[in-house]
Formats: C-alpha cells, structure tokens, sequence
C-alpha cells in the first residue's frame, strides 16, 4: 500500500494519426496503401471529431490527464501556411480537458509529418530544423496555461522510421514492416528486430529537440521535455558490453539528450536481451501479445530505473505502457504488474509523476488495424465507444490517489 505525492498524474495518452482520422496532408497518408502490407488509416476512431466524448469517458473513469497530440500537417499543410482553424481545434481540446479537471500533456510530433516537409528531405534536409522550429513556434500560441509538453515522441523510433522510409523511397522495402509490431506475420512465428538507428539520426534529433525546447520555453510555463521508446534491455550472461553498446544507440543516446530538461516520458511495454549479435528476438510463445512481444510488465520497472540512472533523476513522466491485447483480463494483470515495479521503483526515490497509459482507444496501429491496446473498444463503422473493464480498474486506482488515500496494484 503506498500514498503518492498530490498531483500525481493518472490518465491515458493517444495520438493523432492514430486516433483522429483523415490527416489528409502527412507522409503517413500518403504512404498508406502504396507500400505492400501497409493498412490506411481512414477515419480511424474519428476522435477529431468525438474528443470531447472520449475527454468524458476518461474523466468520468476518475482518470486525471490525457496525453494527445497537436498534427503539424493539420496546422501548417503548405509551407508557412498556418491554419487558424486548426490551431483554434486544439485550443479547444486543451479547453475542453481543463474543463473536465483533466491535466492536458501536449505532444507536438507524433511519428507524423506535413508531406512537404518529406518531399524537402525531411529531418535530414538543411531546412528540418528552421521548419520544425516555425511550426512550434506557432503552436506555442495555443500552450500558454499548459503545464506539461513533449517536443517529440519517441525519437528512437521516429529515425527507425526514418531509414526505413529511406529504403522504401529507394525500393529497398518490399513489405511494410510496423515500428511498433515486432513480428509481421502470424504471432506464434519466431519474430524479427527492426535494425538499431544510426546515431547519426539520434544527434541530429537531440539537435531539433534542443532548439525548440528553448522556444517552447520562450513562449508558455510548461514543462518541456520528450518521450524515448524505453525497450527495458538486459544482458545474456557474459554480454554486459555488447549491451552497453547497443543501448547506447537505441536509448540512451536520447535519454543523454533530455539533460536540461524539465522532464522526461518513459515509454516501455516489453523487455529483451542483449547477446553477443545484439538484441535478440522474441522466441515464439503463447503469452506474447498481439504485436509479438513477450508478456513483461516487469518492463517498466526496469524502464523508469534505467532512465533515472543515466538522467542523473531528471523527473520522470510515465508517457506510454500497456499492452496488444484481445484479453482485457490480461491488460488489468499488466496494469498491476507494471504499477507494482514502478512503486518499487519509487519506493527507492525515483522521482515520478504520472502514469498515462496506452492507449485510451483501440486505435490503428502505425500500418495495421490489428493490435488492440486500449482501455476503450471502437466500432470502426460506427465508432461507438464501448469502455472496457481495464479503464474502471485504472480509474478505480487513480480515485484512491486522488482522495489522498493508500493506493495498491492489485
């Protein structure tokens, strides 16, 4: 049993592309259905439109935050074009949150990008910075009484993505393989690993993070930082250097990068090890979960410990954890693992301030429609919301938190 400092965050985090439906001007749009095994989007879970409903379902769950995303192709779809309608939308997601008693934690670039931001080069064009820059520049008009915001999200994943549109760019991919699916055909199949990124793609990241955290900083009160894909890697006995090699280029490159920051989102849903050839990949097994990874809610522990170590206790916002799964009895099992070793974690003085589950809605999954992560079920016809018994139990937890009283994972 455990009481946890006032104002400690329980919510649910989604992301644009993901949710809203018909971005119409990103890469991601435009990619969809011309790459082989790649899924469109569509209208998604029409959330563009429905965020107030799903902003209810949350806070009637007794949920405190909501972590969404603001779509730089929505806000500027040409080069220096800004919309003041869409601009004016966010605001009023960021109204509606406030007026439901839901802290708002603002993501600015979620995997996705303007399509002419590609067709320049994207984020290794001379230019990526100068735009990135003017586009944050704009919405930090809307973020003045925004407490929290992550610049970019899972900056690790974002340069996995980006060589791996440069292959497809150079028909050097002839499936799509998901960054967030680890085997691409049936789950019980022996799954395969995404190469490492280039540190060249992460210093240049922790380049562009660095610029426009100073101007997120000009323009609002807000915390600043980003969120990092946190794999929760460990070693094969006699390995211990390989790992600290590989984790350099898939974490802690970026995690290095949050110095100076006001915080920073850990982001972990799974573990692996680390052999002599590098990261091994999940064996094949009944409990792995629809994306093919093993069943580890042991993952954020170890996570969160890690991020602490090498951040020197930068606070930690818990961004993203959950699991793929058609088995909701097995997401509330996760639920209490995972809380159960970030209470350890804390209990050892790690400074923690939420925790925002992913996902708050069954939501396409970056190429596939498959993978089920949220707390809340979606016709895809007719986009009825349907809560699952994980987003009571999730709330239930966050009541106890906020009434000041003993909170327990299970």
């Amino acid at each position: 049993m455990r009481e946890l400092q006032p104002g400690f965050l329980w919510g649910a985090a989604t992301s644009p592309h993901q949710v809203e439906g018909n971005n119409v001007n990103s890469d991601w749009w435009a990619n969809e259905g011309q790459i082989p095994g790649m899924e469109p989007s569509g209208d998604a879970a029409d959330s563009y439109h429905r965020f107030e409903q799903d902003m209810q379902l949350l806070a009637s769950a007794g949920l405190t935050a909501y972590r969404f995303g603001i779509e730089w192709a929505r806000i500027e779809p040409r080069p220096g074009q800004y919309s003041r309608a869409e601009l004016a939308h966010y605001r009023r997601m960021i109204d509606t949150a406030l007026a439901l008693g839901v802290t708002p934690v603002i993501t600015l670039q979620h995997f996705t990008t303007p399509q002419w931001f590609a067709e320049e080069g994207g984020w290794t064009a001379p230019t990526a910075i100068e735009r990135f820059a003017s586009y944050v520049t704009a919405a930090s008009s809307i973020l003045g009484d925004v407490e929290w915001v992550a610049t970019i999200n899972e900056p690790n994943m974002l340069a996995m993505m980006t060589m791996l549109s440069d292959a497809a760019r150079e028909g050097r991919l002839d499936q799509w393989l998901s960054p967030t699916v680890d085997g691409q055909s049936d789950r019980d199949s022996i799954t395969t690993n995404l190469p490492v990124p280039e540190p060249r793609y992460g210093h240049r990241f922790v380049e562009i993070h660095h610029a426009v955290r100073d101007i997120i900083r000009q323009n609002t009160d807000a915390k600043v930082g980003w969120t990092i894909a946190n794999p929760a890697l460990t070693a094969v006995p006699g390995c211990e250097a390989k790992l600290v090699e590989v984790r350099y280029d898939q974490e802690d490159l970026y995690l290095h990068g949050s110095l100076g920051d006001d915080f920073v989102g850990v982001q972990a849903y799974s573990s692996q090890q680390v052999d002599a050839n590098g990261i091994v990949p999940h064996p094949s097994h009944p409990d792995n979960t629809l994306t093919g990874a093993a069943y580890r809610p042991d993952a954020l522990g170890i996570a969160v410990r890690h991020a602490a170590e090498v951040t020197g206790g930068i606070p930690i916002l818990i961004t993203e954890n959950g699991i793929a799964t058609g088995d909701d009895t097995r997401r509330i099992a996760y639920i209490d693992g995972a809380l159960e070793g970030l209470y350890s974690a804390m209990d050892d003085g790690i400074d923690v301030r939420g925790y925002l589950h992913w996902s708050l809605l069954d939501n396409y999954e970056w190429g596939h429609w498959g993978p089920t992560f949220g707390l809340i079920a979606v016709d895809r016809e007719t986009f009825t919301r349907y809560p699952k018994p994980s987003l009571a139990h999730l709330g239930s937890i966050a009541q106890k938190s906020a009434a000041g009283g003993k909170v327990q994972a299970r």
